[in-house]
């Protein structure tokens, strides 16, 4: 069963983008197909969300771009990390970590469960 679109909370498609392409240069197609995967088809980013964002974090130098030959040997922009990237995802990933514990012990006490 595939669950209902998941809006994502703002800049949250920045942060999957730079995990992604932490694994090493990849295509932006390749990059959605693989947050899909990874999330087992729950978030699908569709392209004019993906593209605008990958320009953004070019122009914040976050990411950094070469055209090379794609598997089907057609041209494609591969994006890699920066080391500006690097840390900014390393900082994206601790703020996550720390909403997403918050809004868990929120949640377990609106239930009547004790942190």
């Amino acid at each position: 069963m595939v669950s209902p679109k998941q809006d994502l909370p703002q800049g949250t498609l920045d942060m999957l983008i730079l995990q992604v392409v932490a694994l090493g240069p990849i295509h932006g197609y390749a990059i959605a197909r693989r947050i899909q995967q990874i999330s087992r088809d729950v978030l699908q980013v569709p392209q004019g969300s993906l593209y605008p964002a990958l320009h953004r974090l070019e122009n914040r130098k976050v990411l950094k771009s070469a055209w090379k030959a794609s598997d089907t040997g057609r041209d494609a922009k591969f994006y890699s990390l920066t080391a500006r990237g690097r840390r900014h995802l390393e900082d994206e990933t601790a703020s996550w970590a720390r909403l997403s514990e918050a809004v868990a012990l929120i949640l377990q006490t609106a239930k009547g469960e004790t942190p």
